[in-house]
């Protein structure tokens, strides 16, 4: 049973002209701003349901519509058009110190946000030791909220949130303030709610914390879901997004025809398929071609550059004296890379198909296909290479 669902939601917003002047504004008052002033779609045509007990993960960059989804779903924010449904009790923590009243204490604002969620002050008594020492602000609760850090929001903020008891919890970035210790403790509240059969739905740039209490993901990308599924799936499909659009400038395509490479699939030793690899292990990439007719002799060959679309490596069949006869028709041809030297960091793939004497380019794609290679070591340069050092006489 969904508890939440989202139909067709479009939420806008008016923006402001550049003009700040009490004139400026009047004569645009005047004018009627409504017509001349431009609107952002902050959430575009959405539509999803979250299952009761589902906890689901929304990913996206700054900007994407994240914040304003959960605001629109808890009721801060009404949409432009579509329709929201949710059933049972929402709490919420959408962005730091939102619902705390800066002059009140933080044994105040307590009891305040139990009052907004329509819990009495005995049954906030109830519940006020277990949230100071959640918090773990037992030095700092009698003092007004706005001598506190952006980590102290944030820990009260969260404590409150969870030991209201609601039937739904939403989180925006929780994760990304406060210390390791702090974030440890949330992550296992969350596990607690996942038992208890809550549903949550949490915002975070950590991916690694999203993917491990996520049951499903949302991917959005200025306001519109790019996709819904596995956390790794939609996690990769960011990834991919993102180094798509840091590096989409140096992309170019062009040959004569005669064959075209449709498609790249990268994989790891184990042969998942994947866009992230370590240093130091294999990486096979396998190219799938057409040959529109029968092309002697040719040469595949691939290149490997850093975002800057410096040339890190270059191979081909040709050099490596691997000889393919004859293609026709859908084929392909698979490249593997053992021991992968390159350092941490993004990198671009070039593939490309071309006669023997390098006089006639059938299909070249350039900087087309972004990796990301993980490793332990920061290094300057674009490869790491091991090195022993030691201290003579």
């Amino acid at each position: 049973m969904d508890v939440i669902t989202l139909e067709h939601v479009t939420k806008q917003f008016q923006l402001r002209g550049k003009s700040h002047s009490l004139k400026s504004r009047v004569i645009e008052r005047l004018r009627g701003r409504s017509a001349d002033a431009p609107v952002l779609k902050a959430l575009d045509d959405v539509s999803f349901g979250v299952r009761q007990g589902e906890t689901l993960g929304i990913i996206g960059a700054n900007g994407a519509g994240k914040s304003t989804l959960l605001s629109v779903i808890t009721g801060t924010l009404f949409p432009s058009s579509g329709t929201v449904r949710t059933q049972g009790t929402i709490s919420a923590l959408l962005e730091l110190g939102a619902g705390f009243h800066p002059d009140l204490s933080g044994r105040e604002n307590v009891f305040l946000y139990g009052a907004i969620m329509g819990l009495s002050r005995r049954q906030m008594q109830q519940r006020f030791d277990a949230i100071v020492e959640f918090s773990g602000l037992q030095d700092f609760i009698d003092q007004p909220v706005k001598h506190y850090s952006s980590g102290m929001y944030v820990r009260l903020g969260f404590a409150v949130a969870v030991e209201v008891d609601p039937d739904i919890l939403l989180i925006d970035e929780v994760l990304a303030v406060g210390d390791v210790n702090f974030q440890r403790k949330c992550i296992r509240k969350m596990e607690e709610f996942r038992k208890c059969g809550k549903t949550m739905l949490i915002i975070s740039h950590d991916l690694h914390a999203i993917q491990s209490v996520s049951d499903r993901i949302v991917f959005l990308d200025h306001g519109r879901i790019m996709g819904i599924g596995t956390p790794a799936e939609m996690i990769g499909q960011y990834q991919d997004s993102a180094r798509q659009q840091a590096t989409g400038h140096l992309r170019r395509e062009w040959g004569t025809g005669e064959v075209r490479i449709e498609s790249a699939e990268f994989r790891t030793a184990d042969g998942r398929e994947s866009r992230v690899f370590n240093h130091g292990e294999p990486l096979e990439v396998t190219i799938r071609y057409r040959a529109s007719q029968r092309i002697a002799n040719p040469v595949f060959g691939l290149a490997i550059a850093d975002t800057a679309g410096r040339i890190v490596f270059g191979n081909n069949t040709q050099i490596e004296q691997f000889t393919i006869p004859v293609i026709e028709g859908s084929g392909s041809v698979t490249a593997r890379l053992e021991n992968l030297p390159l350092a941490a960091g993004s990198f671009l793939f070039s593939f490309s198909v071309h006669s023997a004497d390098h006089q006639t380019n059938y299909h070249r794609l350039d900087h087309a296909f972004p990796i990301t290679v993980k490793h332990s070591r920061a290094t300057d340069g674009c490869c790491y290479i091991a090195t022993q050092w030691k201290v003579g006489a």
